[in-house]
């Protein structure tokens, strides 16, 4: 009987580094004797902390010439772009940069419009939020080169694997700078501190064939041959228009404008369900103590993590976005609006751990609220925005409530220590919640007091719950054709990404401009 090619096993904390101990344990895996094995390549590495019992899970496979490694990267790279431009890709987030370079692998120009600034000046508008509460509307922790991920945790962990290559964009960020990590850990993580230089390197590859790159550059309207419903082009604001057969619209779910002339244009939009909710921190030590027992000080360990999700009422409850050793930061777009959203450095080695914790709500839910047409959910999001602003005392100053108090029904007079830079105000964030009366606050107060029970310790006085957690994905869908990708009555116009309602984070967003691109490349060469 042939060996299997891959074998998955388990080791100790102590054992991961034990070349020796590996190599006998694969063997005796693939039935074969050490002395058989070729060279081993670790293709997947998950820790498995059930029961306190804490430990690696491997997944190993056999190479038989180091050369031909399946870890080697083979993607190809982009070409020379040439001609006319074709294509303009309006947003430059994960779905619009991974758009561009998988059109430029095709020979295919393209045009970049980001209404933000690159990364490096970026920094300066992020700084300003933080530490002096004055907001650049058009570059933020959400607008920008690189997209809201950019600066906010750069976590690439995905459950899209049917929805394209995940390991290629993988490898592809690897040939750029990321590191090779992610190509095994089974929640990849690049951290805000190093995927700046990723970014930037794909820009810099992509300009290097031709594809070009405008920032500072917000588009206003869509430009549509109304007779034929087919897109000619985009009118920036400062009125100039750029003409091409494609446009890509990649914008991210935060840009509210895009979704007004999207609607001007006569395109079809539907509400789609979100979250809503709060940020929660913890003491990192806390949570590693929580999660690993005995074994929380191992230096083998990463600062712990945790999923939690339960249903109440007929509605999910769940933790999202969670960032072990990371921050709190302000992610607003709109000066009158207060956002919360996690980040993480890629050593994640903040003494907090923060998560939303959400509630999952319909389009129902808010109409019954008196919030309704396609916009009600973007003006749902911005009544609780407005009033976390208003509770926090202004200057982006987040509400808090401490966990005890939150599940004891009132208000906190005094705040634990947070990692949330422009400061936090004591008060009852349910006032927030309540403030669009959806019931937000019971549903999230049941769902909280079941993660007390399912995490021993979980419940403290030391956990600060902050408001408000609102932009966990775009509140509506732009539809479009299901094989040609298109906006439904739009010939050319492909709406993309977490903005238009196809994808939830970083990678699904990026295979999703792939996607899209190849639609593009099939229409271009056929």
């Amino acid at each position: 009987m042939t060996p299997p090619f891959e074998v998955a096993f388990e080791v100790g904390l102590d054992e991961l580094n034990d070349e020796s101990l590996i190599r006998t344990r694969a063997a005796r895996a693939f039935g074969l004797s050490p002395e058989e094995l070729p060279f081993l390549a670790i293709r997947k590495r998950s820790i498995d902390a059930r029961n306190k019992k804490v430990r690696f899970h491997v997944v190993v496979s056999r190479v038989f010439d180091p050369a031909l490694d399946g870890d080697a990267l083979g993607q190809p790279w982009p070409k020379e772009t040439k001609g006319p431009l074709s294509t303009i890709i309006v947003g430059d987030g994960p779905a619009g940069l991974f758009c561009a370079y998988e059109l430029a692998r095709h020979g295919i120009p393209s045009l970049v419009l980001e209404r933000g600034r690159m990364v490096q000046p970026r920094r300066h508008d992020l700084k300003s939020v933080q530490r002096r509460g004055t907001l650049n509307p058009e570059s933020n922790y959400c607008f920008g080169e690189g997209g809201a991920g950019t600066y906010s945790d750069g976590k690439l962990y995905t459950r899209s694997h049917k929805r394209g290559p995940v390991r290629e964009v993988l490898e592809t960020l690897v040939l750029h700078g990321a590191p090779r990590e992610i190509l095994v850990d089974a929640r990849p993580h690049i951290g805000s501190n190093k995927l700046p230089r990723v970014i930037s390197a794909m820009r810099e590859r992509l300009e290097s064939v031709g594809v070009q790159f405008r920032f500072e550059s917000r588009v206003s309207e869509l430009l549509i041959e109304q007779g034929k419903r087919r897109i000619r082009g985009v009118r920036l604001a400062d009125g100039s228009e750029i003409e091409a057969k494609a446009v890509v619209l990649a914008t991210g779910h935060s840009a509210r404008d895009v979704f007004e002339f999207v609607l001007k244009a006569g395109l079809q939009v539907v509400p789609k369900p979100f979250a809503i909710g709060v940020r929660i921190e913890h003491p990192q030590p806390l949570i590693n103590q929580i999660q690993y027992g005995p074994s929380a000080n191992h230096p083998m360990l990463p600062a712990a993590s945790y999923r939690l999700a339960c249903e109440v009422e007929g509605r999910g409850v769940f933790s999202f976005c969670m960032c072990p050793g990371g921050w709190i930061i302000p992610a607003s777009t709109e000066p009158m609006g207060l956002v919360l959203n996690g980040m993480s450095l890629s050593k994640r080695d903040s003494p907090f751990a923060n998560s939303g914790i959400v509630v999952a709500i319909e389009p129902a839910d808010w109409e019954r609220a008196g919030f309704r047409g396609p916009l009600g959910g973007v003006e749902l999001q911005r009544r609780l925005e407005e009033a976390a602003m208003q509770a926090g005392g202004g200057a982006f100053r987040a509400p808090g409530t401490r966990l005890t108090d939150f599940l004891a029904k009132r208000g906190s007079t005094t705040l634990p220590p947070s990692s949330y830079l422009p400061g936090t105000n004591p008060g009852n964030i349910e006032e927030v919640l309540e403030s669009v009366g959806l019931g937000l606050s019971q549903k999230l107060r049941k769902g909280l007091a079941h993660f007390c029970q399912t995490m021993k310790g979980y419940l403290t006085d030391e956990a600060l719950l902050l408001a408000v957690e609102s932009r966990t994905s775009a509140p509506l869908r732009i539809l479009r054709d299901p094989e040609s990708l298109e906006a439904i009555d739009c010939e050319g116009l492909y709406p993309t990404g977490e903005g238009a309602g196809y994808a939830g984070g970083i990678m699904s967003a990026a295979l999703d401009g792939i996607r899209v691109a190849r639609a593009i490349a099939r229409r271009v060469h056929r």
